[in-house]
C-alpha cells in the first residue's frame, strides 16, 4: 500500500511521540513513592503555617537547638508557663517586626518563628539577649538547619528567623519545663 509523505511524517511524530511518553512514564515511576509506602520516619506533620492565639506575659530566657535522628529542633525556653501563643510559618524573607526591614538569612527556604512572650522583664531589661543577634543558636553540622537569629522582641511578641535547608515538614510543641517554665518547641524535617 503507498502512503503519503504526510503520512509517514505524522505516523513517525506520533511513534516519538509515544516513545516520550514512555521514557517520562518510567522516569516517573522511579522516582515516584509506590503506593502504600511509610512516609519518611512516619513523619505526617506538613508545612503549612501552624498557630495558636494565646499571649501570655512570660519572657523568653534562652534559645537552643539539638540535632535528632529525623529531624533538626529549635526550642525557646520561657520562664512561665503554659499558655505562651505562636504564629510559625514559611516566608519569602524573615523581616523585622517594628521596621520590616529583611533579616539575612542563609538556606533555601525560611520559617519564622513567632512567640507571643517578651525578650525583657516588665522593667525592660532583657531576659534574652544573644552575643550576636544573627547567630543566636550556633547550628553547624546540622542536617537541615542553616541559621537561627534572634529578630525582635516586639509589642509582646519575640520572633526568630530559622534558615533552612527546603521547605521541609514541620511542626510545633508546647512542653512543660524546665522548672515552671516551658518550652516552645519546633521540628524541621530532614526530608519529605
Amino acid at each position: 500500500m503507498h502512503t503519503s509523505g504526510r503520512t509517514r511524517t505524522g505516523r513517525r511524530a506520533l511513534v516519538a511521540a509515544f516513545a516520550l511518553l514512555a521514557l517520562t512514564a518510567v522516569s516517573l515511576a522511579g522516582s515516584a513513592p509506590t503506593a502504600g509506602a511509610a512516609p519518611y520516619c512516619g513523619i505526617t506533620w506538613g508545612s503549612l503555617a501552624k498557630s495558636d492565639a494565646a499571649m501570655s506575659g512570660a519572657s523568653v530566657v534562652n534559645a537552643r537547638a539539638g540535632r535528632h535522628e529525623c529531624y533538626d529542633r529549635f526550642v525557646i525556653d520561657i520562664n512561665a508557663g503554659p499558655n505562651a501563643g505562636y504564629f510559625v510559618r514559611y516566608v519569602p524573607v524573615v523581616e523585622e517586626d517594628a521596621t520590616g526591614d529583611p533579616v539575612p538569612l542563609r538556606g533555601g527556604a525560611f520559617i519564622q518563628v513567632a512567640a507571643h512572650v517578651n525578650a525583657h522583664d516588665d522593667a525592660g531589661n532583657p531576659t534574652y539577649n544573644p552575643p550576636n543577634d544573627l547567630e543566636a543558636v550556633n547550628v553547624a553540622g546540622f542536617q537541615t538547619f542553616r541559621q537561627v537569629a534572634f529578630v525582635s522582641d516586639f509589642e509582646g511578641i519575640t520572633t526568630f528567623g530559622l534558615g533552612v535547608r527546603a521547605r521541609l515538614p514541620f511542626r510545633v510543641l508546647r512542653l512543660a519545663g524546665p522548672g515552671s517554665g516551658q518550652r516552645l518547641v519546633i521540628d524541621v524535617a530532614h526530608r519529605w
